[in-house]
């Protein structure tokens, strides 16, 4: 469908016939960026053996996809709404085949971080376009339906990934070890780049929007001022710089606060919903979140290397002690949603005593 042909149904009945198909190929497409999340670290001794990995670097393989992923969150969502969001989705899906094809081509451990960065910037390019296409493709009535498929393939996501990756390492395929936990991505995104150019409706862009730079640059300075030293600290003897920087971290996040605040005053393209950023229920509960997605992915890491470093186990054994966490998590999430604003506080304290107890 072209984009002058795009509109967004208000019914079934003038509804895109191919909306559902459109969806599993979003569907594909968002689980093979959320395994990648899950599936690397049971391949993190393999790493340490085989490319002769130290600890830091380990932490790097990690730390570089995650970071370039949330670094790219933002400036591609806007780059998304200005070329459109159809168009900027097929580029990062064929950009996140691409680099999962480096990352299990890499001959030494610096070249699989450099592609882990490359990869997680295509994974920011194709995620905040996912739910966006599904929010103007699907009627009212079909929306909840669709979304509620979203969660329960992200969960899947998690269960799946570690499993994966040990079956993968296992078998060893051809003598290749780790390297088929990233391969395995290149079939599955080529069909997704095809499949997708010909079901999923073409979202119109908005050429005459603007991309906050100055914001881009801050968010980005203070993300790697942030990040850098946590990961680097330790090696060099947690030296003043690495003190300097993470303070200096908190001073570009605020300066990038207070940016995003003076371009809502002038009415002029931002990279967040500076009410959203001004609401202290939001805040608050964007600090919880930070919390936990600081600590639960960091102890699955230690917990592998633990695991088969420490105990022998191997990397499907490994896979599955980590899955009952994941499998509670999707567990609840299929009837959690059903409770709606019922009862949050009690959820929200219950959980983190659960989640601490557990740990």
């Amino acid at each position: 469908m072209s984009a002058h042909q795009f509109h967004v149904p208000t019914s079934k009945a003038d509804a895109d016939p191919r909306r559902w198909v459109a969806l599993a190929v979003l569907l594909i497409a968002s689980f093979m960026n959320l395994i990648d999340v899950t599936i690397v670290n049971v391949a993190l001794p393999s790493l340490e053996k085989n490319l002769g990995a130290g600890p830091n670097e380990i932490e790097w393989v990690i730390a570089a996809y995650v970071l370039s992923f949330a670094l790219g969150l933002l400036p591609f969502g806007r780059l998304g709404d200005i070329v459109g969001r159809t168009h900027m989705f097929l580029i990062g899906v064929a950009a996140f085949t691409a680099a999962s094809a480096l990352c299990g081509l890499a001959p030494s451990i610096e070249w699989l971080i450099i592609a882990r960065v490359l990869q997680g910037l295509a994974g920011a390019a194709m995620t905040p376009q996912v739910l966006a296409i599904a929010q103007v493709t699907f009627p009212p009535e079909e929306k909840g339906q669709a979304f509620s498929l979203f969660g329960l393939s992200s969960g899947l996501a998690a269960v799946t990934g570690p499993i994966l990756g040990g079956i993968l390492i296992g078998a060893n395929l051809g003598g290749l070890d780790w390297r088929p936990i990233f391969l395995v991505n290149v079939p599955v995104g080529i069909v997704a780049v095809v499949a997708g150019w010909y079901l999923i409706p073409r979202t119109p862009g908005h050429p005459g929007l603007k991309n906050d730079f100055v914001g881009i640059a801050l968010f980005v300075a203070a993300m790697v001022a942030l990040v850098y030293p946590l990961v680097e600290g330790r090696a060099f003897g947690w030296p003043a710089w690495a003190w300097g920087m993470i303070a200096g971290s908190f001073a570009l996040a605020a300066l990038f606060v207070l940016w995003q605040r003076r371009r809502a005053a002038g009415d002029k393209p931002q990279l967040l919903n500076f009410s959203l950023i001004s609401n202290p229920n939001y805040l608050l509960g964007l600090l919880i979140t930070t919390i936990f997605a600081s600590g639960v992915p960091a102890m699955f890491m230690v917990l592998s290397l633990m695991l088969q470093s420490g105990f022998g186990f191997t990397p499907l054994e490994s896979g599955l002690t980590n899955t009952p966490f994941s499998v509670g998590v999707l567990t609840v999430s299929l009837f959690i949603g059903r409770l709606g604003q019922r009862w949050l506080r009690t959820r929200l304290g219950l959980g983190a005593a659960i989640l601490v107890v557990g740990i």
